[in-house]
């Protein structure tokens, strides 16, 4: 006589099960590195803009802008020529549950627009830029001389 072996009914539920658990654990730590892809992806779009305006500045010999607006962050030179079409070079859009704060530790006045200059020699005003969105939050110190960022704060959700 030939016995057939095979799993029982018992033994697969049993296996399933440790399955759904090893899933279940798996879950969170995969959502924090969507957070952090998340995160990540927002500073390296904000520094292409910065980018942007300072290779635009050196580039045309001109002052550019980066303007803070309620739905996006725009750079724009800092004034147009008779010829040019008053619209902004680049822009970074803002998620409707997300903020970016400029602050501005040099700035003459208490409360100065929300608009960073960039002048035709690549410098640009210091300036710190706070990002608060679902994916976490971000602070990022500017220089002056070089227009380079530097991290302060990071923390993906």
């Amino acid at each position: 006589m030939q016995r057939c072996r095979a799993f029982t009914l018992v033994e697969i539920t049993i296996a399933v099960a440790i399955l759904v658990v090893a899933l279940l654990m798996a879950v969170p730590s995969l959502s924090g590195v969507i957070a952090d892809r998340k995160l990540r992806a927002s500073l390296d779009q904000f520094n292409n803009l910065v980018r942007q305006a300072q290779e635009r500045s050196v580039n045309e010999r001109r002052s550019y802008l980066i303007v803070w607006g309620k739905s996006e962050v725009t750079v724009q030179p800092e004034a147009f020529t008779k010829d040019e079409e008053k619209k902004p070079v680049a822009a970074f859009p803002l998620q409707p549950e997300a903020t970016l704060i400029l602050t501005l530790p040099a700035a003459l006045t208490k409360n100065p627009p929300g608009e960073w200059v960039f002048w035709p020699t690549g410098t640009c005003e210091p300036a710190s830029v706070h990002y608060e969105g679902r994916a976490g939050t971000w602070t990022e110190s500017y220089s002056a001389l070089t227009g380079h960022g530097k991290l302060e704060q990071y923390a993906a959700k």
